[in-house]
């Protein structure tokens, strides 16, 4: 009775997406799984730049009056985090993910056109860009796409990143 009222478990809704996936096609699961890596992997490489990137901010941040007076006020480490240190670390640190998602961008397709990246029945730029290679005498086009697809995509969150850096910047004004 208890179990038709009571919301699953954890383990039973890993059991369930387990299950969900299992039903999937071989190939699709496999594809997902090596794309999973490859985010895993340019992820990682990725972290330790955050990390010095948060830890020079809060030692910045820390020492700005606003925060000793606040401090001085009797505010716990907890306050301060939240309320002082955390909403103005922010705004650089989103700048610095939109205008370092070009680079896993371009970091994927690297590796798929390596062939150490997602395989070739999964759609990749890396992919069509290492098959155009073949081609590149009798259909140049076939690198065109895939190439200027890259390069729009990286361009775009590059100008994204530039204007939020713009907008959230609080020595303008």
């Amino acid at each position: 009775m208890l179990g038709q009222v009571a919301p699953p478990s954890r383990a039973t809704r890993l059991r369930r997406a387990w299950r969900r996936a299992l039903r999937r096609p071989p190939a699709f699961v496999g594809a997902a799984v090596v794309l999973l890596f490859v985010v895993m992997a340019v992820g990682m490489a990725a972290t330790p730049t955050y990390i010095r990137l948060t830890r020079g901010l809060v030692l910045s941040t820390k020492e700005e009056n606003y925060v000793q007076s606040a401090r001085a006020l009797g505010g716990g480490d907890v306050r301060m985090m939240t309320r002082h240190i955390l909403p103005n670390i922010f705004s650089a640190l989103l700048v610095k993910a939109t205008v370092s998602i070009p680079g896993a961008i371009i970091a994927e397709a690297i590796l798929s056109f390596l062939g150490l990246g997602v395989q070739p029945p999964t759609p990749s730029w890396g992919t069509m860009l290492n098959t155009a290679q073949q081609f590149l005498e009798t259909a140049p086009w076939m690198a065109w796409w895939p190439g200027l697809a890259i390069f729009s995509l990286a361009l775009s969150f590059n100008l994204a990143g530039d204007g939020l850096r713009d907008f959230l910047d609080p020595k303008d004004y």
